[in-house]
């Protein structure tokens, strides 16, 4: 039940969100930018009317023109879970996004971040 609560959360709160913390951190929400569109494929526009029509994250996830391939490089834990031993494909995304802002926010540098 806890992961169909976050599936609708919708994707301008949860923006909110992973930008703020960037943020707090001095890092910026053209970064928080780059590693989505780095992630799901989508580029400003197709975001931006993503946050108009008001999705939710599941349809955010769903929608995404293509997730990048490196996400397999995604390793290590987020919110106590090990991203590998996460079974639901969406989660498995949503958790990706939340260590690539976490690695964001403790500092690491873009390149590092987006597996270059």
């Amino acid at each position: 039940m806890e992961n169909q609560k976050m599936f609708s959360m919708k994707l301008s709160k949860i923006y909110g969100l992973l930008c703020a913390k960037a943020q707090r951190k001095n890092r910026t929400k053209e970064e928080v930018d780059e590693i989505i569109f780095w992630l799901t494929g989508y580029n400003d526009e197709s975001f931006n009317s993503q946050l108009l029509k008001d999705v939710d994250y599941k349809t955010f996830f769903d929608e995404a023109p293509s997730i990048n391939p490196k996400i397999k490089l995604i390793k290590g834990s987020i919110c106590g879970c090990k991203i590998d031993e996460i079974q639901d494909p969406l989660m498995r995304k949503i958790r990706c996004l939340d260590k690539l802002i976490d690695e964001l926010a403790k500092g690491k540098p873009m390149e590092k971040i987006l597996r270059k």
